[in-house]
């Protein structure tokens, strides 16, 4: 198809940005085009839409083809924006870093619901993400508890720096640490909450995932090793140790993986069963969670 021409205005390139991912069999053709217009000219919507005559300079149709390209052989719109937002919270992401998705707020709900039903949602508490990439799941649980502090880990620096960079743009660095280890490894015991999105895909079938996914998102963060739960195995007796009575440690898992997930919980001695998973919007098991009995 035809490439952007400089002196077109800004409504034809958008139509034209559109028919391309359309033909191309892109499932959001049309805000695809948005978002990247917006981008490449630095417009909200609203300036699309006033200045939908402007007509583009050579800068400007040039900076606009080559993210149409990349989008073209499959890279996530979130990926050129550098940016995704995830419970309400813009967050910027980096090569180290899962791009959020809207299944992952079942996490945070769930957290939500368990603490609001102790009671606990405007007491002190010390919260553990773990493996915490762009930071997604602790900063929205900071968002929303006011006296929480909590601390994400993550075994890539790179990602880490990126976590650091949103508490501190979400006003939220003063709450939110972060550690280099593995898992829980070099955290100490007393968090009232862990949560956790840690990879989960067999490694036979990280092929078989979306382009947008198996080439974009780091391996390590979707490697669940050969039935995908690896992860599990390592940190949920990590996370049993550290919690205190009445604590909770929360998971997304994949498809099919719950009762596996429940059942390690069991092992590390944290109840868990079927009142304790929550199903996301498609109505896949998608988030488990066990609980310290009280002393």
């Amino acid at each position: 198809m035809t490439e952007i021409i400089a002196g077109a205005n800004i409504d034809s390139a958008r139509r034209a940005v559109a028919a391309r991912f359309a033909a191309a069999g892109l499932d959001s053709p049309e805000l695809d085009a948005r978002l990247l217009l917006g981008h490449a000219l630095q417009l909200d919507l609203t300036g699309l839409v006033m200045h939908g005559q402007r007509q583009l300079s050579h800068a400007d149709a040039q900076r606009l083809e080559a993210l149409v390209q990349r989008r073209l052989v499959g890279e996530p719109v979130a990926r050129l924006l550098g940016a995704k937002e995830f419970w309400g919270l813009p967050l910027q992401l980096s090569a180290d870093t899962l791009v959020p998705r809207p299944d992952t707020e079942t996490v945070v709900e769930l957290a939500l619901e368990h603490l609001a039903a102790g009671g606990a949602l405007t007491r002190p508490l010390r919260i553990a993400d773990l493996g915490t990439g762009s930071g997604a799941i602790l900063l929205a649980l900071l968002s929303e508890l006011p006296r929480a502090h909590g601390v994400g880990t993550d075994i890539s620096v790179g990602a880490l720096a990126t976590a650091r960079d949103n508490a501190r743009a979400l006003g939220l660095a003063d709450r939110a640490g972060f550690v280099a280890c593995s898992y829980a490894a070099a955290l100490s015991a007393g968090f009232d909450l862990i949560v956790s999105n840690p990879p989960y895909i067999p490694s036979s079938e990280i092929s078989e995932l979306d382009i947008e996914v198996r080439t974009h998102d780091p391996l390590r963060a979707l490697d669940g090793g050969q039935d995908g739960l690896d992860a599990y195995r390592a940190l949920i007796p990590q996370a049993a140790a550290l919690l205190r009575p009445g604590g909770a440690v929360i998971v997304e898992v994949g498809l099919g993986q719950s009762d596996g997930v429940a059942a390690l919980m069991v092992r590390a001695g944290l109840a868990a069963d079927s009142s304790t998973i929550r199903a996301d919007l498609a109505g896949i098991p998608r988030t488990v969670m066990g609980l310290k009995k009280l002393r």
